[in-house]
């Protein structure tokens, strides 16, 4: 019953969409009327503030570390694996598909890497720091996304040797890749946006 409890309270959590909650705080659009109408810092970035993407990026991932430690600490620090793969799934879920907003959600870039950190700081490091990598080589923030989708699961049974958790990095990085099939698209025609890191 617990679980349940935990995994209700998880979606909920990733439910919060802060592209959405920073704009309507700092009066700007709402980012499903804009650009590529995704509400993530990405897009948000796209009316020219910078602080406004800033604070997206960081609630989204935020609200993954959240979730799970939130879950630890209800539960004792004695969540089970399974427990903890459907907790991390759950807030990926619900900002794929937030109930506050009509099931409008992001692509879940940084809602996946603050679960990955809370899962454990090497999977998450290490995943950060390869999506830095090759933003920085490519321009392709969605390239980069994908790519470390892909590798994420291998990193997660490497670090954890953990069935259940490398589980739930295989199903999001699924969900991540069918978020993104526009952006892959675009790739394979060579008319995706680049972006500029620094």
């Amino acid at each position: 019953m617990l679980t349940i409890v935990l995994v209700v309270g998880a979606y909920l959590i990733g439910s919060v969409s802060f592209a959405v909650v920073v704009s309507r705080a700092m009066g700007l659009p709402d980012p499903h009327d804009y650009g590529s109408g995704n509400p993530g810092a990405t897009n948000v970035l796209r009316t020219g503030n910078k602080l406004a993407a800033l604070l997206t990026l960081a609630g989204d991932a935020l609200k993954g570390v959240a979730a799970l430690w939130l879950a630890r600490w209800v539960s004792g620090d004695a969540l089970d694996p399974a427990a903890t793969a459907s907790v991390a799934l759950a807030a990926f879920v619900g900002h794929l598909y937030p109930m506050y907003f009509r099931f409008r959600g992001g692509k879940g870039v940084a809602t996946a890497a603050g679960i990955l950190f809370a899962l454990d700081w090497r999977v998450g490091g290490a995943s950060l720091a390869l999506w830095l990598l090759l933003a920085a080589v490519s321009r392709y923030s969605s390239l980069a996304a994908v790519t470390t989708a892909l590798i994420a699961p291998a990193l997660a049974w490497y670090f954890l040797r953990e069935g259940y958790v490398t589980g739930a990095v295989v199903v999001m990085a699924l969900l991540l890749l069918v978020r993104h099939a526009g952006n892959i698209r675009k790739l394979s025609e060579g008319t995706e946006s680049r972006i500029k890191l620094f």
